[in-house]
């Protein structure tokens, strides 16, 4: 395919749509963005004494490569920070636009992407799930990697990322009018791809 399509995956931490989006990338053969290494990359620039707009602004590719210090807590809490500026937000859209566009196919995912970056996507997806079941992944992962972090104190951080998430006056989170809603509090990883894929696979034969 050498024209551009693309798909919007939107939805909250530990949802699931980073495995929906690089799956479904994969199957289709699109290039893949996860949208939130961007904010993580600043929030780590931030936490390094940088200006969080001067950091978004000179941001690079090569700036989002350091995937499992970018994947850390850390990360992602200073992401969450940073987040909220709207010249954080500004600096970074023309990026993710241009990503989006591209020939051959894209996944993006992200907390804004069927709404404020790609409101035009060809596919619009919203994944979520209940906030018990997105902390219970997320204390698993983050207990693989070693953390003593509690399951309470998981969620505790899950719910207040939830609220700066959708309470930021700039690109709230929120699903896009058009998007399908895919909950995956009770669903197996291959059921999640599998309802995704099939969504994309109807508007792509469609075209």
């Amino acid at each position: 395919m050498s024209e551009p399509f693309t798909v919007a995956i939107d939805g909250p931490a530990a949802s699931g749509k980073g495995t929906i989006s690089r799956a479904v990338a994969e199957r289709f053969g699109f290039a893949h963005l996860d949208t939130g290494l961007l904010y993580r990359a600043v929030g780590v620039k931030m936490l390094e004494g940088v200006d969080p707009v001067a950091a978004a602004r000179a941001l690079t590719r090569a700036d989002l490569e350091d995937g499992d210090w970018l994947r850390g807590a850390e990360a992602a809490q200073a992401a969450s920070k940073v987040a909220v500026l709207p010249a954080v937000r500004a600096a970074l859209v023309d990026f993710q636009r241009a990503f989006a566009r591209r020939a051959g196919g894209a996944v993006l995912d992200g907390r804004d992407i069927g709404t404020v970056i790609c409101p035009q996507a060809e596919v619009k997806l919203f994944v979520t799930a209940s906030a018990e079941v997105r902390a219970h992944r997320r204390y698993l992962e983050l207990r693989a990697k070693g953390s003593d972090a509690t399951e309470k104190e998981v969620l505790a951080d899950v719910i207040a990322r939830d609220e700066r998430d959708s309470e930021r006056a700039t690109a709230p989170l929120r699903a896009a009018g058009d998007a399908q809603r895919l909950d995956t509090s009770h669903l197996s990883i291959g059921e999640a791809v599998s309802e995704a894929v099939r969504a994309v696979e109807e508007r792509y034969k469609a075209i």
